[in-house]
């Protein structure tokens, strides 16, 4: 058969059948309220049975609605009342003559089972409001709050302690530096504690001085060595406490980008992370890539070595072993009193410090670049 002969031959049209509605949409409200209900056992969902009934409910008692709607969800999860609901939500009774009488039957049947749930919801419903005033009392204690809570029945209650027993006569000391590690406090704290302790330094100093005529009469009845005792105490709490502040600036994730290979340099790097004794911990040793200045301490040999470089790469690492640094400008030397001058390592510019060690009779050495497992990394400069 050509071309030709096919342009004469028509195309039969598709019958394309509506879609079956299914749930509510597919009541069949025409066939009557058995039809209904049937439906409603077959084919309509619990959450629609449970909204046509509370539909219902509402419409039917506005006032007790609330005490009837307490009860749970599944009290009102039942086809045939959810069929009569739809049927007299819609006013399909008004409309179908041949269903009244069934229809008021199981309306009936409904009135029945709702009306009890007044007074059982009444009890339901006094309970929610007890539940909700109970959390819109509740108070949400915020992050500050709950560290100025444990700051307060932790540290400032053990210093408190500590006056008491100055005030008796002892002269006892705390650690603060180990006081916090024990707490698990932080540098946060910090500034919670340190005007308490700097206020009894200046009255202290005062006293013991003869600054002020106030304090040397508020403490004439303390001996001259015990105020010298807690003048010391009170230095050294300071001291612990840029000590910490020192440490959380080591510890601190610092977002910077770094090459690829600053990281596979120090991969293998063994060095000490944290000293108990000399209250020192290590920063991170990626910081010590690219940098011109460096400072470690063996803690083991008491040693303090002082790097520099003037390669415009700057430091580099190789295994446990730093690169580039200058051997003529780099010195170590060994500390008498490692807390005397670690202090002045982590703060004073590298001319101020170079004032405070011209001062030691201490054997300037070369030193030679490694970093082991007693090697605290104390501090990186850029020039």
């Amino acid at each position: 058969m050509g071309l030709t002969a096919l342009k004469g031959i028509k195309k039969s049209k598709k019958t394309v059948r509506s879609r079956a509605r299914t749930g509510l949409a597919g009541v069949p409200i025409e066939k009557g309220f058995d039809y209904v209900k049937e439906y409603f056992h077959l084919e309509v969902d619990k959450k629609d049975c449970i909204s046509q009934v509370k539909t219902w409910v509402k419409k039917n008692f506005p006032q007790p609605a609330k005490y009837i709607l307490s009860h749970p969800e599944w009290k009102f999860n039942m086809t045939h009342h959810a069929a009569t609901a739809f049927w007299y939500n819609n006013d399909l009774h008004k409309n179908n003559d041949t269903s009244g009488d069934k229809a008021k039957e199981y309306l009936n049947s409904l009135f029945d089972y709702i009306i009890p749930l007044i007074e059982t919801g009444k009890e339901l419903y006094n309970q929610k409001r007890l539940e909700q005033k109970a959390k819109a009392n509740v108070i949400t204690i915020s992050p500050q709050m709950r560290l100025e809570r444990k700051i307060k029945n932790t540290i400032m209650q053990e210093l408190l302690e500590l006056e008491d027993q100055w005030i008796e006569g002892e002269d006892t000391t705390i650690n603060l530096y180990d006081r916090f590690k024990f707490h698990g406090l932080t540098n946060t704290a910090i500034s919670h504690v340190k005007p308490q302790v700097e206020g009894w330094l200046l009255d202290y100093e005062d006293a013991y001085f003869k600054r002020c005529e106030q304090a040397v009469e508020g403490y004439s009845h303390v001996k001259k060595s015990s105020l010298k005792h807690r003048i010391n105490v009170c230095k050294s709490m300071l001291e612990d406490m840029e000590r910490i502040k020192s440490a959380s600036k080591a510890t601190r994730t610092i977002k910077i980008s770094r090459p690829k290979a600053a990281d596979k340099q120090v991969s293998k790097l063994q060095y000490k992370n944290l000293d108990d004794e000399y209250k020192i911990v290590s920063m991170h040793p990626i910081g010590i890539i690219g940098k011109r200045r460096l400072y470690t301490f063996n803690v083991k040999h008491r040693e303090l070595n002082m790097y520099y470089t003037e390669n415009p790469k700057g430091f580099e690492v190789s295994g446990s072993t730093l690169k580039n640094f200058d051997k003529e400008q780099s010195i170590k030397i060994r500390l008498r009193k490692p807390n005397d001058i670690l202090p002045l390592v982590l703060n004073k510019t590298p001319i101020q410090l170079q004032k405070e060690l011209t001062a030691l009779k201490t054997k300037v050495q070369i030193p030679n670049g490694r970093i082991n497992n007693d090697t605290i990394l104390l501090r990186v400069l850029d020039k």
